[in-house]
């Protein structure tokens, strides 16, 4: 994770921001248009997804949309922009895959575009593009799956049921539009994730809104909703945005790849991975803590990850934690990408705390170690945890 240490701290914060942001503007590519304002009849929840998945999609969109940022706060960080501090905006999308999202603010706008094969940030006020390669064939992968019949739907629901609280289809209105929204939260220790929701048009079955909340918030903490949309082809021209010459590029491809390699090995996706304390300490090429316990949770597994990296897993579910200790590198210190961010003792050594209402991540060094401390857990029990590293 060095290349997010060399990043300033409002740049590495917008770039995680700008990843929730483009996950969420990918669910809601094509949007309803204004016409209309009734709520619609209510339907079981299947019946409403069943119908919404069989609607056609639209030729395009041209839409304005309300990006809503609580994550963090955004006072304290200057040059952040809108994927800190929430933004209005517009959205296109064509039938083809391709979309533009265009975030508006006074310190600079911040664009995001997919083709299907690349996606693309670019940040004005910091002249760079970040850029990251979809994986092949993702793009046109559900095109041929067969509908899903009501029946089908039903069971799927009731599964997810098992672990999860759902709300039924409920009648409402989005940017105009009759719609149906849905709540979906974890069962059981969450953490702070409360759940997420999302609301879709009644006759189209597009997405209107979507949204992340925290434990004990009713309002989203990110969310990304339509104000005024309408169908339509979208000129191609659209499409084609250059940024200005200078414009520095980053591209982050070959780091996600890492990271999605080592996520793979903590969940036991290889035929042979190295895992148990003793095994992982034998492999690791330095000294491993992961303790039996932290913060109060019970170690529920230890595995080796690429570039000996170990990943220790405490507690089950979102209100978990990990902790990811590797080798300290010269000149690889989190302080100069952190240094904004609170600092907080470590047993003797500076820590620095990014906190959300949704989780919680530390960063320390100690003994030639890098450590990081991270779940969807209050600042004080990630502190607890490091302490006990």
């Amino acid at each position: 994770m060095s290349f997010l240490r060399r990043l300033s701290t409002a740049r590495l914060l917008a770039v995680l921001g700008g990843a929730a942001a483009v996950a969420a503007g990918t669910a809601a590519i094509a949007i309803a248009a204004t016409s209309g304002g009734t709520p619609p009849p209510r339907e079981p929840l299947a019946v409403a997804v069943h119908r919404a998945l069989a609607a056609p999609a639209p030729a395009g969109v041209t839409a304005r949309i309300r990006f809503t940022d609580h994550l963090v706060d955004a006072g304290g960080l200057p040059g952040g922009g809108p994927l800190l501090s929430g933004a209005t905006g517009r959205l296109w999308a064509s039938a083809d895959g391709r979309f533009r999202l265009e975030l508006q603010a006074d310190q600079g706008d911040v664009q995001l575009l997919g083709d299907g094969r690349t996606l693309t940030l670019y940040d004005a006020h910091a002249r760079t593009a970040y850029t990251v390669a979809l994986p092949a064939g993702r793009a046109d992968a559900g095109a041929h799956r067969a509908l899903p019949s009501v029946a089908t739907i039903e069971r799927a629901l009731t599964r997810l049921a098992r672990g999860a609280n759902v709300s039924g289809a409920e009648p409402t209105t989005v940017a105009g539009r009759p719609a149906y929204a849905v709540r979906i939260g974890p069962r059981g220790h969450a953490g702070l994730l409360g759940g997420a929701r999302l609301a879709w048009d009644a006759a189209t079955g597009t997405p209107l809104s979507v949204g992340v909340c925290a434990a004990g918030r009713s309002d989203p903490v990110l969310e990304l909703t339509a104000t005024d949309v309408s169908f339509g082809p979208v000129d191609a021209s659209v499409f084609d945005v250059q940024p200005p010459a200078g414009t520095r590029t980053v591209d982050l491809t070959p780091q996600l790849r890492r990271l999605a390699a080592a996520t793979a090995h903590a969940k036991g996706h290889r035929a042979t991975p190295v895992a148990g304390l003793a095994r992982v300490r034998r492999a690791a090429g330095f000294a491993v803590s992961a303790p039996a316990a932290l913060a109060g949770l019970p170690r529920t597994g230890v595995r080796l990850a690429p570039g000996a990296s170990v990943v220790a897993a405490y507690g089950r579910g979102p209100g978990g934690l990990l902790v990811l200790e590797r080798p300290a590198a010269a000149g690889d210190r989190a302080g100069d990408a952190l240094d904004a961010l609170p600092a907080v003792s470590v047993g003797g050594a500076t820590g620095h705390e990014l906190a959300t209402p949704l989780g919680t991540v530390l960063t320390f060094e100690r003994g030639g170690v890098a450590y990081t401390v991270l779940g969807s857990v209050p600042p004080a029990t990630a502190e607890r945890a490091a302490r006990g590293l």
